[in-house]
């Protein structure tokens, strides 16, 4: 049987590399984002514009899936997320509400919507953390929170629907080449300056990212629940060799 995957934040870096690679591996691809225009190109069974920082729209993504596609998605990719980089003395109240809108509120209501259209039956699902919320990195107050909250999300429903057979994990990407960051990583200085804070080295793609979410919902990480997989080259657990 086919498995229906709904990924939200598709129309992102990593959700539209994810999109890809599910829809390549035969799944039935439920593409969620706020803005119908920016889904026309991703590759996906069916297209959804729903805006998930909201109860209502997360219900909606969900109920247009089962619609669209004859029934509740058992896998879930959740992608949807900002940045803010600013102390936390310089940060406005407006965009600190606004980071835990799209960050750790979409994230919730999704799980909410997700859990309740699966009825009992198993499934697996993957939200998208970052390194800020496993290592301290400067001005980045207000969206280490936010990651953190969806990091402990992640390990208490994990423990919570175990018993159910749904699986829960997440990723916590370090700078990755996408729409979000081509601000940061136009000049060729930033670029360079970024690439050696991580022992790996380069700045990584959002495929190589969707790659490790793909396997994490797949048969190969059966046995893997409540864990958060750092995709960062190393810039969490080792330090680059200065030369």
């Amino acid at each position: 049987m086919t498995s229906i995957a709904l990924i939200t934040g598709a129309s992102g870096g990593i959700g539209r590399a994810l999109c890809s690679l599910l829809h390549a591996q035969g799944c039935h691809v439920a593409a969620v984002g706020r803005d119908a225009s920016r889904l026309a190109d991703v590759e996906a069974a069916v297209r959804i514009a729903a805006d998930t920082t909201t109860p209502e729209g997360a219900a909606l993504a969900i109920s247009m899936c089962q619609e669209a596609l004859g029934a509740a998605p058992t896998l879930l990719a959740h992608c949807v997320g900002s940045t803010l980089i600013a102390p936390l003395h310089r940060t406005r109240l407006e965009a600190y509400r606004e980071v835990m809108r799209v960050n750790l509120d979409s994230a919730v209501f999704m799980l909410q919507a997700w859990i309740a259209a699966l009825q009992g039956r198993s499934g697996a699902a993957v939200f998208a953390s970052s390194v800020v919320a496993r290592i301290g990195v400067a001005n980045h107050e207000a969206i280490a929170a936010a990651k953190g909250g969806v990091e402990g999300l992640v390990r208490s429903a994990a423990a919570t629907y175990a018993t159910q057979g749904v699986r829960f994990n997440a990723v916590a990407p370090g700078m990755t080449d996408t729409p979000m960051t081509a601000g940061m990583l136009m000049m060729p200085a930033m670029r360079e300056g970024a690439a050696r804070q991580y022992p790996l080295g380069g700045v990584q793609t959002a495929a190589q990212v969707a790659d490790v979410m793909a396997w994490l919902l797949g048969k190969g990480a059966a046995r893997l629940t409540g864990q958060v997989i750092a995709v960062d080259g190393g810039f969490t657990t080792v330090r680059p060799l200065v030369k």
